[in-house]
């Protein structure tokens, strides 16, 4: 869902006298201008603006008129521009030592950071910011508001709701109908992230209503986007697509080009989900050109997560899984950064994703042939316990589990007729089979992964004393994640039917593996064999 926008548009804070009519028209005319999407003509005006209120010495005049040329660059994607406006706007607060007036220009520049990704940085500008001018109600109003964004983004739904009524409580007692609409949107926006859609509903419209009547052509964009990511959930996706178009257009016209992003990737996953794909790819690929071009990690994030679910309904899977790596090392970075609260919730939606996505390429791997379909799902299940018993952490039994869905990729490449054969393998045949483990990692070569899974796909077929393939690597050589998906490995294709024999009895099976068990480290065979013996007593 496209984060919600700070607050900083403030009300005319002065009545000027007759002196100073000529900037104080400017400055309305512009922002009538801008309200209308009329870019060029609001810059022009609120710069104008500032030099008719520089020759009168009409400080509240000039500051305001800089703060909106900041935010005017700020949208056209000019940030030097942007931040040297609003520091100019901050320097003549403080000249006049107006403390309001500096604190709308923080307001600014925190909205900047937030827009930025910067949360850390956003919280401590309003906090400065409601310190320095929280005596003015109105601007306590937006500062509020923009501190319930913050929290809202980290996650923090609880107190992102009281900062958003608290806001909303006073844009009602100051009489301010855009501050009320800001309001009544990120309302919509806390509540769809809490899947309270009915409500998400009412205060998209409601803030749509306002924005409309006072004729604010972005928030009435930002309203038809949130209001289409709420409709895309609900799959209600005539709804989805003919907010998003609109919200688009607005965008475009506006040069907004972090929202329009946004909107590409809403426009985006629609056509995926309508069976568009074509489309889908087109517009989902402007999404992160965008966002990469803007700067917005996040946006970037989420656009090529939409990507790669849609390459993996096309059966590009390499694509995909490059697409989620990026995304994953994108909130791996924010993480860092600490600008994303609820950055774990993401990673853990993204790594589910991940895991649909190679669970179900191994299983179409295993689709052609009957006897060994479920073989990858059973050993990921036999080795993450063994992993589990052996006290490996989370991050590593992720790695097994990766590991066993994709350690039978090569066999892509070998012929049907020799994975099917109903008698014994020649010594030729035999050898194609074991050019499966390279031919994995050629097949992954261009895939990065956030496990180390590559040594499982390459060696899961070592053993201790050397025997094994394709590199004959003997003990420690052999990494502890590829013994384990090698000795499940050994157990599953015993005890399942093969096309050149059928299936062994559990007894039968770790007979002839304890036979075996020097192929293995000890501590991998005696943890292989406790799990053995709970499941075994489970089932009884």
């Amino acid at each position: 869902m496209q984060s919600p926008r700070f607050s900083r548009v403030p009300g005319a804070r002065v009545t000027p006298a007759t002196s100073s009519h000529r900037a104080a028209d400017l400055l309305h005319e512009a922002r009538v201008s801008e309200r209308s999407g009329c870019v060029t003509e609001a810059m022009q005006g609120y710069m104008a603006a500032v030099d008719a209120a520089q020759r009168n010495g009409e400080w509240a005049l000039q500051a305001e008129a800089l703060r909106r040329v900041a935010v005017l660059h700020h949208h056209r994607s000019e940030p030097d521009a942007a931040r040297a406006a609003v520091q100019r706007s901050y320097d003549v607060a403080t000249r006049a030592g107006d403390d309001v007036l500096a604190a709308e220009a923080l307001n600014v520049l925190g909205g900047f950071a937030l827009e930025g990704d910067d949360l850390g940085g956003a919280r401590e500008t309003f906090l400065r910011a409601l310190t320095l001018g929280g005596r003015s109600t109105e601007l306590q109003a937006r500062l509020e508001q923009n501190l319930g964004i913050v929290a809202n983004v980290q996650g923090d739904l609880d107190s992102a709701l009281e900062h958003y009524r608290r806001s909303l409580a006073a844009y009602r007692a100051s009489g301010n109908e855009a501050g009320c609409a800001l309001a009544f949107h990120n309302l919509g926006m806390i509540s769809a992230d809490r899947r309270q859609w009915d409500e998400a509903d009412d205060y998209f419209q409601q803030s749509l209503a306002i924005a409309r009547a006072i004729g604010d052509i972005r928030l009435q964009g930002l309203c038809q986007l949130n209001h289409a990511e709420v409709h895309l959930a609900r799959q209600r996706f005539e709804q989805a697509m003919s907010g998003a178009e609109s919200a688009l257009a607005v965008f475009d016209q506006l040069g907004a080009q972090l929202d329009k992003a946004d909107a590409y990737r809403v426009i985006g996953t629609v056509y995926r989900e309508t069976g568009r794909p074509a489309l889908a790819d087109a517009r989902l690929r402007s999404a992160i050109e965008l966002a990469a071009r803007t700067g917005s990690v996040l946006s970037e994030a989420e656009a090529s997560r939409e990507l790669a679910l849609l390459y993996q309904s096309m059966g590009r899977n390499q694509d995909a899984l490059q697409l989620l790596n990026a995304a994953h090392t994108m909130f791996g970075r924010l993480d860092a950064r600490g600008e994303l609260g609820d950055v774990s919730g993401r990673v853990a939606r993204l790594e589910a994703t991940f895991l649909a996505l190679v669970r179900d390429w191994g299983q179409s791997i295993e689709s052609s042939d009957s006897y060994t379909f479920g073989h990858c799902e059973r050993v990921a299940n036999y080795a993450v316990d063994v992993a589990e018993t052996m006290g490996l952490d989370t991050h590593q039994r992720t790695t097994v589990r990766v590991g066993a869905y994709l350690h039978d990729v090569g066999k892509i490449r070998v012929a049907h007729e020799i994975l099917n054969k109903p008698g014994r393998l020649t010594p030729e045949e035999f050898d194609v089979i074991k050019m499966h483990p390279i031919w994995g990692i050629e097949l992954l070569d261009a895939v990065e992964f956030p496990w180390d899974i590559k040594p499982i796909i390459r060696w899961h077929h070592e053993k201790q004393d050397g025997t094994g393939y394709p590199d004959r690597l003997r003990g420690d050589e052999i990494p502890l994640n590829a013994q384990i998906i090698g000795i499940v490995d050994v157990y599953d294709a015993l005890t399942t039917t093969r096309s050149y024999r059928p299936a062994m009895s559990h007894a039968a099976a770790l007979a002839e593996m304890s036979q075996c068990r020097h192929w293995w480290r000890s501590d991998v065979y005696d943890a292989f064999q406790r799990v053995l013996q709970q499941v075994e007593s489970t089932a009884a």
